[in-house]
């Protein structure tokens, strides 16, 4: 059994997500940030960083947090969206650190900027804008060559998608990048994407071009 620790966010719908696809049992423990629940001490001890996702493994006790670290750890354990060697396996990480590098701090930066200060900070907000529209190029490019991010379907994508479904936050038309469209469309209709997107609360759905 894993506990959840997690929000409405990107980052927290990787995880419900990969729990998801992966059928491990777990429990949901909402950590509303908009009410700064992310600092209580209770989940200080879990998440030292005071974010969101996290989770418990009640198996061995082990708390993760770090989105990125915790789809490595549910892959391993699982044995599942994670190839376990050679080039494959070092494909996945490196989108993974794509994501996890690029996409996750850039866009969320547009959305800081862009959604909610808009005309604050002109320089900041073409600044971020442009950036994520390389973004979207490199993605756009390699999704042309691949029909998921390292090959086949795994926690990459898993990490990149929820980003990617914030594509109206980030002033993005994906019917300018059709192969990112086609991606998105192909992983929307996943049932444990529909599923784990409505973790911890139920939202209207999810966002299609």
């Amino acid at each position: 059994m894993i506990d959840l620790y997690t929000w409405s966010t990107p980052n927290g719908r990787k995880v419900s997500i990969m729990l998801e696809e992966i059928g491990l049992a777990y429990e949901v423990h909402p950590i509303d940030i908009g009410k700064r629940e992310q600092f209580a001490p209770d989940f200080l001890r879990i998440s030292p960083n005071n974010k969101i996702p996290a989770i418990v493994d009640r198996d061995n006790g082990m708390s993760l947090f770090e989105s990125g670290a915790i789809l490595m750890y549910l892959a391993a354990k699982s044995g599942k969206l994670m190839p376990k060697e050679g080039e494959p396996y070092w494909r996945t990480i490196e989108w993974l650190m794509w994501q996890m590098g690029g996409v996750g701090p850039m866009f969320g930066q547009v959305h800081h900027f862009v959604r909610y200060n808009k005309g604050k900070a002109p320089y900041a907000e073409e600044r971020y804008l442009e950036e994520a529209r390389r973004l979207y190029r490199v993605l756009d490019r390699r999704l042309g060559e691949v029909e998921y991010l390292a090959g086949a379907y795994s926690i990459a994508d898993i990490a990149t998608w929820p980003w990617v479904s914030r594509f109206e936050w980030q002033t993005i038309d994906l019917k300018q990048y059709p192969n990112v469209l086609r991606w998105y469309k192909a992983i929307a209709e996943r049932p444990a994407v529909q599923r784990g997107y409505h973790v911890p609360n139920r939202q209207p759905g999810i966002p299609m071009p």
